[in-house]
């Protein structure tokens, strides 16, 4: 194989993909230029399937969409400026989808890298748009699971909304298994395999960076649940997602746009159209803040030995950490925040092993949550003001007040900030746009005011 140079690539391209329904199965295959093919594998267990008729038409169509949308990680490796698509032919509203995709969920690798993306990934449009069939497809949940605390409070508040649900993941976590039978709710673990080639590329000098991975595992899921025949796909993304970084001189990049409410929308609309028409996806959490999710979680201690937030249980590559927290990174930092106004102190110094707002070294790290001096970090974490509503929960608590970075706080930050835009309350308020099923809303609303 010749030396990859990012810049001598004119054109991606998407060159097939087919699904084995008595493997489970799925091949996504991508090229530069007449390079060679890299491959991508998805496997969905319970093979064999049947499928046929219509609900073998609507997988082809979820395949496709699958393949377009886990293109991201083979096309960021050199940005070309033509994208082609070998051997089937999209409509224009799955191409407005796809390059959405691709220009906010490279949001981030953009800017890190100095790149301009807009307008630059375009698909080719040359077939008509057919709307989506209803398909019979059972009422049950496929629920992600991710280890952390957000799918959990999803997870156990379906239970008491007496929904049907698998606990799905992909990939080969053993932190998310450990999480997943903690459940005892049937599971479902995909397989996803990227092509060896990619990490190749990046070796040689390819541009790598963040993806949008919750786009590409919506799609994953959104067709393992049509090759299961089950009506909904559950994430648990809250309201803070929708909001990124504010960065000056740039705007918002948002590092979890794909978990944010335009993807959400667009996405699941997009299934409901052009897909299969009674297939539902949505949020659980959407219309809860991080810090109304935190409550949630500390209702019970069941999964306190169990469940991590830390993102470096999760690299692809590189140390994973003795613990399962590593307790100096932006996930650890805003989690032991979010959770203090709700939980005793003895049982959060438990989960983590110490107590990360008694440690002055760390107050870096904690500016930047309460964008002091600082943008919010590029990580899955709540608002500022959800951070700095936390902080000042905590200053006013004989148990918090005198530790080192929450009298910091007192005294360095709080004198600054209005005190009306410290109130924790109007941040527990449960609203906002969201998918959730009517009826399923009406129940869940109850139980979470409760």
């Amino acid at each position: 194989m010749t030396a990859f140079d990012k810049d001598q690539v004119s054109r991606f391209r998407f060159v097939r993909c087919d699904l084995a329904a008595d493997t489970g199965v799925a091949r996504l295959v991508y090229a530069f230029d007449d390079g060679p093919e890299m491959t991508e594998t998805v496997t969905v267990p319970g093979a064999p399937f049947r499928l046929d008729g219509e609900r073998a038409a609507a997988v082809q169509r979820a395949l496709r969409l699958l393949h377009l949308i886990a293109g991201v990680s083979y096309y960021k490796a050199a940005v070309p400026a033509q994208v082609s698509i070998d051997s089937y032919a999209i409509d224009a509203d799955t191409a407005a989808l796809v390059e959405t995709v691709y220009l906010n969920g490279l949001g981030e690798f953009a800017y890190r890298n100095g790149l301009n993306l807009r307008g630059r990934f375009r698909l080719p449009v040359e077939a008509q748009a057919e709307p989506a069939q209803s398909l019979g497809l059972r009422a049950h949940a496929l629920v992600a699971i991710g280890g952390g605390k957000d799918s959990l409070v999803s997870i156990e508040a379906l239970r008491r909304a007496d929904v049907a649900a698998t606990v799905t993941w992909i990939g080969g976590s053993q932190l998310i298994r450990a999480c997943a039978e903690r459940t005892g709710l049937p599971m479902l673990n995909i397989g996803r395999a990227l092509a060896p080639e990619l990490f190749e590329l990046n070796r040689q000098g390819a541009w790598n960076g963040h993806i949008p991975v919750t786009a590409v595992n919506s799609a994953i899921m959104v067709l393992a649940a049509l090759v299961q025949g089950v009506d909904q796909v559950v994430f648990s993304n809250e309201r803070s997602a929708s909001y990124g970084s504010q960065i000056a001189g740039t705007g918002e990049v948002n590092h979890q746009w794909s978990k944010g409410w335009a993807f959400e929308k667009a996405f699941g609309e997009h299934v409901q159209r052009h897909v299969a028409a009674d297939l539902h996806y949505y949020s659980l959490l959407r219309p809860l803040s991080e810090l109304a999710v935190a409550r949630q979680f500390a209702k019970t201690d069941y999964y306190d030995a169990h469940f991590s937030s830390c993102n470096r249980n999760f690299h692809i590559l590189g140390e994973r950490p003795v613990n399962r927290w590593c307790g100096v990174c932006p996930k650890c930092h805003f989690v032991f925040l979010a959770l203090a106004p709700f939980m005793p102190k003895t049982r959060l110094v438990r989960i983590f092993g110490r107590n990360l707002l008694d440690d002055g070294e760390q107050a870096g790290g904690f500016d930047a949550l309460l964008e002091f001096q600082d943008h919010k970090p590029f990580e899955c974490v709540g608002e500022g003001k959800e951070s700095r509503a936390a902080m000042a929960a905590l200053a006013a608590r004989p148990e918090w007040k005198e530790d080192a970075l929450v009298k910091r706080f007192a005294s360095l930050i709080q004198p600054t900030l209005a005190a009306d835009e410290l109130k924790i309350e109007p941040l527990l308020v449960i609203d906002g746009e969201h998918r959730i099923p009517a009826a399923l809303w009406e129940r869940l609303r109850a139980d979470f005011a409760a």
